[in-house]
């Protein structure tokens, strides 16, 4: 590349942004040219998203750049009279809300392409849950995708090759060089990816708290108004959810295990939070979509879907299209099912005693996924098996009165010993007087697709 043709060069693109200037939308086409053709070699591409981190975007820049990667590759068409909504999270500890939302929005008349990750670090991911399920195979082609929608309404599958590759290079070399944490980039990935899904509505469940990527409240709305800002600007009809992410969602942490959890989930029964989220997050992209008039309207519907057993069936039907025999995901969908007849259960499971009266203050979701990594529940890089039967079941509940020698959670692993991670469990389980204790529901705030700003 030479500037007999007035193109900037690559190493001139690096130099401009390193040194504070802004990229014009041509320019930021001819940067992600070069990664999606590999015409840029990876180090090039190393210090232009070191220069982002440093430097930082400007929204145009930010836009430009998802708009780019969102046009790198392949972008879903639908059938018009079509409502495709999807949800992203962030992520968290127990997070296995896409399991029944997906369905649970099937069974409300749209179609859900939900394009989902694998667990990286202390978070768990979908794709790597439904794969507990023997037989769920979760890379599907665009045909098959559009198949699935067509007959269920419904799939949860890995990223295509053809969809947003400039993403999958990127997000490969972020990784590498420590600027995962930049906002534009942060932004543009995700927001590309839903772009090319060529959604009707999207929302975004964006965590804070010990066990997310933002600690604190006040930035992780602006995480969220600036994800929901892009998302709209791009055609996206998109709005956030800002959820606390301290204690794990549900009772359940691991893969296998919250499987077993979000089945309960779909057949009217499992935790009260998991619960709200999904109705909160359903209601609020039914909502959206233009499907309910108001967000009442919308959760009321996804809660009913959830209590008459819809949902279960539009999961049932799911697994079947994506590789499970109809007998299993029968049984597995069955009201007294025995999940572990056909999920791995792990060799041991070990109960732990709480070791003072009192009552439940919090349960440090980040400690407990820590060491259910360590035990082979999560990976520390790309490609790594893991242990799905390995997890965490906690008997207790937030604010619970509690005495010491009751079991307070199960331990599902693996390894003959356990005793080196005791301390760091216990440590996890906070108890102390109920007056201490604090009640709060995980949703926070939203975020209005019309007024990112006004929450």
């Amino acid at each position: 590349m030479s500037s007999k043709d007035n193109t900037i060069s690559f190493p001139e693109l690096i130099k401009l942004k390193r040194d504070g200037g802004q990229l014009s939308r041509a320019e930021i086409g001819t940067f992600v040219q070069g990664v999606t053709s590999g015409a840029i070699q990876k180090t090039q591409i190393g210090a232009m998203l070191m220069a982002i981190w440093q430097k930082g975007m400007t929204e145009e820049e930010t836009l430009a750049l998802t708009r780019e990667m969102m046009n790198s590759g392949e972008t879903f068409k639908w059938p018009e009279e079509w409502l495709v909504v999807d949800k992203h999270s962030t992520g968290g500890v127990g997070d296995k809300v896409s399991l029944p939302l997906a369905p649970a929005l099937a069974a409300c008349g749209c179609k859900v392409p939900m394009i989902s990750g694998r667990g990286l670090a202390h978070t768990g991911g979908t794709l790597d849950k439904l794969e507990s399920i023997p037989g769920f195979k979760v890379n599907q082609s665009v045909e098959q995708v559009k198949q699935i929608l067509e007959d269920v309404g419904c799939c949860i599958v890995g990223q295509t090759g053809s969809l947003v590759p400039a993403d999958r290079v990127l997000y490969a070399i972020r990784d590498a060089t420590s600027t995962v944490d930049s906002l534009p980039l942060i932004i543009s990935s995700i927001i590309s990816k839903k772009g090319a899904e060529g959604l009707s509505a999207l929302v975004l469940d964006v965590k804070f708290g010990r066990a997310a990527l933002y600690k604190d409240l006040d930035s992780a709305r602006h995480l969220a108004q600036s994800l929901v800002t892009a998302g709209n600007k791009l055609g996206v009809k998109t709005g956030a959810v800002l959820s606390r992410m301290n204690a794990p969602i549900g009772q359940t942490v691991g893969n296998a295990v919250e499987v077993c959890e979000a089945l309960e989930c779909l057949k009217g029964r499992g935790p009260d939070d998991l619960k709200e989220l999904v109705i909160n997050l359903g209601g609020y992209l039914l909502w959206m979509c233009g499907h309910s008039y108001t967000l009442e309207a919308g959760k009321t519907e996804i809660a009913l879907k959830l209590e008459n057993g819809e949902a279960l069936k539009k999961f049932e039907a799911m697994m079947v299209a994506q590789g499970v025999s109809a007998d299993v995901a029968h049984s597995l969908c069955s009201n007294e099912a025995d999940y572990f007849k056909h999920m791995k259960r792990a060799a041991h499971q070990t109960e732990l005693e709480v070791l003072d009266d009192g009552a439940v203050l919090d349960i440090d979701g980040l400690a407990l996924a820590k060491v259910l990594h360590k035990l082979g529940a999560g990976r520390t890089k790309s490609g790594e098996e893991i242990d799905y039967s390995v997890g965490a079941e906690i008997l207790v509940k937030m604010g619970q009165q509690v005495q010491k020698g009751e079991s307070w959670i199960r331990i599902h692993h693996n390894c003959p010993d356990l005793s080196t991670h005791y301390s760091d469990l216990q440590q996890a389980l906070v108890i102390g007087s109920r007056e201490k204790y604090k009640a709060a529901l995980r949703v926070a705030e939203f975020i209005d697709p019309d007024n990112p700003n006004m929450s």
